[in-house]
């Protein structure tokens, strides 16, 4: 015999029991879909991840050894702090509230759930039904650009979009349903969004929000709700407050870091030396705050690959793409007698793409029945809310054209706060995949609201909030009629887009500057590639259009009243799932999977063995093959290059001013023991020592002293850095133009990433020369025990005077931001717990509502 369920158990699991299922199907979704990890043990291939082990192994390795941070690290760029790449702040407790939401599911297999969750939580706080909620998160989660970023390694990136819809989830409630609960859902949303580490797409969804809070604000002066309007904007200030506390560690010391970074001001003025047959490249935003231009809006979005939206292959997809053997391509070369197995790994990575942007992993594509439905959506929404979405998504594309429309976007980076610490500007484009997938869901609700109800259900209409988009109000006719006509005006709409995208293609000549290399290429079949670039965007303008026909010929019938709400929500629902799966299969499939571990990604070369057989506490190595843009050397090394793109202001500068020069003595001064020099005809790679290298610190006997930055770096071209100290006296004026180094010695006794100890025989006061980075923000010098100034040389090393005699010296890197950060974070971590719990103790104690907000978002 059961025992019933007591009365105010039933109407909870009633309510929560829908919930779980969608929870449950979007477990399945996200297993499905990366199936090899969770079933046949296998990882992605993510180059951005593999490039950030290798980066982050010195602090790894420091953390598993010691249990304490390693706030710097020497593993590339000869020094620089660990802030960006792997750096754990104790205080932020919101680490276990992410563990909690993401079940303890594998990285990326965890990032896909939580959009989808997140999604799905959005929809709700718009009073859809879980129905028709399922059917947005499928639309948000399953846009293209998210696996893409997946597939390249862009786990925070992802993870910062993931949380996303959470935000607004939270604005939308607080502004018209509760404010109370609202704003605990965005202080809660906004607190991991940011946590998530990628502030470019936190400042792309603050513009979203910004530009929300504008349109409410208009709307509410014109109703007079102004005084309403400000006390919950002042609310949501406080949530975001204690959201920012929460990740405060993190922020600040990026903000500190940022000021020295390459995201920071240029102290030169002088520009680069030109190429010959080029005008000089000015220093980078000499004058600014930012990033120069030219550099910020690199990859920018054509004006007309704007139709990648709707039609994915518009532009040709990625940058290198797998054709079949029966493409033309594949038959040219076959027929010029390229062996078959060689013709399979050659078609694995053509040039389809034919867009400008340097190289992309793969379009921004929506999804047609989501295109479809949001241009539904601008006849059928609410006049407030589409206003907003519309205006939302139209700035998401005018940033992301960049260069391409440099009126507006210029402006945005001379004067919008902010603005120009950021690059790649294709990724405002991320705006438009959370604006367009909402616009449509809401117009999908408002399509199955509006037909007139059948008499039995009319007879008592419901008003439980899960129910409520798929009830509804009755309607009349006329309104049922209305719906029609937006259905097919919509339709014709979408179609004629890819009508004219064919068109396009009719007239195009699928060129792209990859062309001018490819022609160089003896007997490449160019016109053939080409060819099959047209016929990519002809197949897709046909995909699209059979998607965005079967959608509106389910609204078609069931406004016909042929299917019932429940039936067409699902088709919908399926088709937009089918049409984002296939589309974002071409970029992350089971291709992308493999069985290496991270220590099987990371095998010493015999180079890397050869050199590893030094055991000398601390030396430098140089890759000579691509040393700025890989962090393999960095596994296993100090390395002089290294990958990741925030490095310091002042290496950048002698990356491109000396070390690009071939200047063995600046390699010399950065301890440069051992070169890894590429090798020949296939050959593996050779190691060469540099006898050259001056050691970890040394004694010098002159000064130059120089009056400004310019000075400073130019005098490395003729710089003797054994005898010979660089030093800008504008900053150091204290500096003694000579010292005496004979009799001298200085040799590293301990190391580890956050302190280095020296014992140094003065024979005379001397001044000592350290072949480490100055960062003034946090490396503080001790003699003998004693806190003593020391200053920069050399444009970018470290400086001591010595006083005459024996004497231990240490430097130890002990930022201040760190600390107060983690203290900060703590306590808004705290604060933040308290108000989530008492959100949840409120929402399941409050009684349902019988209005919903779907009726102010659809009316």
């Amino acid at each position: 015999m059961t025992t019933p369920l007591r009365p105010a158990t039933a109407p909870l699991l009633r309510r929560v029991l829908p919930h779980l299922l969608a929870v449950l199907f979007f477990l399945v979704l996200a297993a499905v879909y990366f199936s090899p990890i969770l079933f046949d043990g296998k990882t992605l291939a993510q180059h951005d991840i593999v490039q950030f082990n290798g980066g982050a192994h010195e602090a790894a390795q420091y953390r598993e050894q010691t249990g304490q941070e390693a706030l710097w690290t020497n593993s590339m760029f000869s020094g620089m702090p660990t802030y960006l790449i792997s750096t754990r702040f104790p205080g932020d407790l919101s680490v276990y509230l992410h563990q909690l939401f993401t079940l303890g599911l594998p990285a990326v297999v965890a990032n896909l759930f939580l959009a989808l969750v997140c999604g799905y939580a959005l929809c709700v706080a718009l009073g859809l039904s879980p129905l028709v909620s399922v059917v947005g998160a499928v639309s948000l989660g399953f846009t293209s650009y998210n696996l893409i970023i997946l597939a390249a390694g862009h786990n925070t990136k992802s993870l910062a979009l993931a949380y996303a819809p959470l935000v607004l989830a939270g604005l939308l409630v607080a502004f018209r349903r509760n404010k109370w609960l609202g704003t605990a859902l965005f202080a809660l949303g906004l607190a991991m969004n940011v946590r998530s580490n990628h502030l470019q797409i936190t400042y792309y969804l603050l513009l979203l929000v910004l530009v929300f809070g504008v349109v409410e604000l208009i709307f509410a002066a014109r109703e007079k709700r102004l005084p309403d309007f400000f006390s919950r904007t002042a609310l949501l200030a406080v949530a975001a407050l204690l959201a920012v506390g929460v990740s405060f560690g993190r922020l600040y010391t990026t903000l500190e870091y940022s000021k020295y970074s390459i995201r920071g001001k240029s102290e030169l003025k002088t520009p680069l030396p030109a190429a010959p047959g080029q005008a000089p490249t000015p220093a980078d935003d000499a004058e600014g705050t930012g990033l120069g231009k030219d550099y910020a809006f690199s990859y920018s979005y054509g004006i007309g690959e704007t139709a990648t939206l709707l039609i994915p292959n518009f532009y040709g997809g990625a940058s290198q793409m797998k054709l079949s053997d029966n493409s033309e391509t594949g038959k040219a070369l076959a027929a010029a007698g390229v062996p078959p197995v060689q013709l399979a790994d050659y078609l694995a990575q053509m040039p389809t793409y034919w867009g400008d942007q340097p190289i992309t992993s793969g379009p921004v594509y929506v999804g047609a029945v989501v295109f479809f439905l949001f241009v539904l959506g601008l006849m059928v929404a609410d006049r407030r809310t589409r206003i907003w979405l519309l205006v939302g998504t139209l700035l998401s594309v005018l940033l992301a054209w960049g260069k391409n429309f440099e009126t507006f976007n210029y402006l945005m980076f001379d004067y919008f706060p902010g603005y120009n610490k950021f690059r790649a500007v294709s990724m405002a484009l991320t705006i438009a995949q959370l604006t367009m997938p909402l616009l449509a869901v809401l117009a999908l609700a408002r399509v199955l609201r509006g037909r007139p109800a059948a008499p039995a259900a009319t007879a008592t209409p419901s008003t439980h909030p899960s129910l409520a988009a798929l009830a509804g109000k009755p309607a009349d006719d006329a309104d049922t009629a209305l719906l029609k006509k937006h259905v097919l005006r919509a339709l014709a709409i979408t179609a004629g887009l890819c009508a004219l995208a064919f068109l396009v293609g009719l007239v195009s000549d699928f060129a792209a500057p990859i062309d001018l290399q490819l022609q160089q290429q003896e007997g490449f079949p160019l016109a053939a590639l080409r060819a099959d670039r047209a016929d990519l965007l002809r197949t897709d303008v046909f995909r699209s259009l059979f998607f965005v026909a079967a959608a509106g010929g389910v609204l078609w019938f069931f406004l016909q009243r042929k299917l019932s709400a429940g039936l067409a929500a699902t088709l919908v629902g399926l088709l937009s799932l089918v049409d984002l799966w296939g589309v974002d299969k071409r970029y992350l499939n089971d291709g992308n999977f493999q069985r290496e571990t991270v220590a099987e990604q990371f095998v010493p070369s015999p180079a890397d063995q050869q050199i590893l057989q030094d055991k000398d506490l601390s030396y430098r190595v140089f890759n000579l093959q691509n040393p700025f843009n890989e962090a393999n050397t960095s596994y296993f090394h100090k390395s002089i290059g290294g990958y990741h793109g925030a490095k310091l202001r002042r290496y950048q500068d002698l990356i491109e001013r000396q070390i690009s020069q071939n200047n063995l003595q600046v390699l010399n001064m950065l301890n440069t023991r051992y070169v890894i020099v590429p090798g020949q005809q296939g050959q593996p790679q050779q190691v060469q020592r540099n006898p050259g290298a001056l050691g970890n610190a040394w004694f010098v006997s002159q000064v130059q002293k120089v009056q400004n930055p310019d000075q400073e770096i130019s005098a490395l071209a003729s710089l003797n850095p054994a005898t010979t100290a660089v030093v800008d006296a504008s900053k150091f004026p204290a500096v003694k133009p000579a010292y005496s180094a004979a009799g001298s010695s200085i040799a590293l006794t301990k190391y580890t990433p956050n302190e280095l100890t020296y014992r140094a025989n003065a024979a005379q006061e001397g001044l000592v020369v350290f072949s480490e980075i100055y960062y003034e923000d946090g490396w503080n010098a001790y003699l003998d025990g004693k806190a003593v100034p020391h200053l920069r040389a050399n444009y970018v090393l470290r400086a001591l005077p010595v006083p005459a005699g024996t004497h231990t010296i240490e430097f130890k890197f002990e930022p201040s931001e760190y600390a107060l950060g983690n203290t900060v974070s703590l306590v808004s971590s705290v604060l933040l717990i308290v108000a989530l719990l008492g959100a949840l103790y409120y929402a399941l104690k409050r009684r349902s509502e019988p209005h919903t907000i779907q009726d102010t978002m659809l009316a």
